[in-house]
């Protein structure tokens, strides 16, 4: 029988099979043998002990379309990216360390300002300008007023979104909206195993209906830029790609360079200042990371 792993807790794996429902799974021997630790998002299969009690073994791990270090999940198709307008303000380095890492992993970004009814016209307009050419889908929503709700709801349909975030920017608030039955859930897997309900929380999918499912994942607060040379990090910024081609030198790396095309285009106001302060800071972080 297949399935789709969605959520993972001191050895048992939980496992959603379309149209049975929930099994509690153990995995095998055979994934410490080969060193393989099924991850939420996983589509496996698995062998049923007891069809009453919902329990079983996981025996297969199907292969892995990508996968993510944080949070540990598997065949994510995108990533749904979630910071406040304002309260708390948005923390835009943070951010865009987030977008290099889904851009790494080749996941494609919605970036979802929420709290919208919160924020001023100057808040909302300077978001817009520093992300309009960024790469990602960008959207504002208000989980208090329920503003854009649907709109989120349709660009999850048929996916296995990725739900990620600082703490305090709604995140919570717009999952309850989106699946209503999420707490619920996530009560009836503690109470099945005793289990879950003090322990770290764990990234866990939620079913939003068949082949549509949302992961929710604990708040992050701080990420490291990575397994990247630091000439690579500028085909990250989206923005500067028009540009590229028309500096002085072949393979610029816009920072010190005289007659640089993308230092002008910010001089210019064509690509956003705060893009280019954060991919500078990047480019020097990787610097001293290849130094030690």
């Amino acid at each position: 029988m297949r399935g789709k792993i969605i959520k993972g807790i001191a050895g048992f794996y939980y496992v959603d099979v379309v149209e049975s429902g929930v099994y509690e799974c153990k995995a095998k021997g055979v994934f410490r043998k080969e060193k393989k630790k099924p991850l939420v998002g996983d589509n496996v299969e698995i062998e049923i002990l007891d069809e009453k009690e919902r329990e079983g073994n996981l025996i297969h791990i199907l292969p892995r379309k990508n996968e993510l270090i944080r949070p540990a999940s598997a065949n994510v198709d995108q990533a749904l990216v979630v910071f406040a307008v304002t309260k708390p303000s948005p923390h835009l380095h943070l951010l865009d360390r987030f977008l290099i890492m889904m851009e790494q992993a080749g996941i494609p970004v919605v970036l979802c300002f929420n709290k919208e009814d919160l924020g001023t016209e100057e808040q909302i307009g300077a978001l817009k300008e520093i992300y309009r050419d960024c790469g990602c889908r960008l959207l504002f929503s208000s989980a208090k007023e329920e503003t854009n709700i649907s709109g989120i709801r349709e660009l999850l349909e048929g996916k296995t979104t990725v739900i990620a975030g600082p703490s305090g920017v709604g995140k919570s608030s717009l999952i309850n909206l989106l699946h209503p039955q999420a707490n619920m859930e996530t009560g009836s897997v503690s109470r099945k195993i005793q289990r879950g309900r003090h322990t770290t929380r764990h990234a866990e999918l939620f079913a939003l209906g068949e082949n549509s499912y949302i992961m929710d994942t604990p708040g992050f607060s701080s990420l490291y830029v990575s397994d990247l040379e630091k000439e690579e990090l500028k085909y990250y910024f989206p923005e500067f790609a028009p540009y590229e081609g028309n500096c002085r030198f072949q393979g610029c790396d816009h920072i010190h360079e005289p007659d640089c095309a993308v230092k002008k285009a910010v001089e210019e106001g064509k690509i956003h200042r705060s893009r280019y302060d954060n991919y500078r800071a990047f480019y020097e972080e990787l610097k001293e990371q290849r130094r030690y």
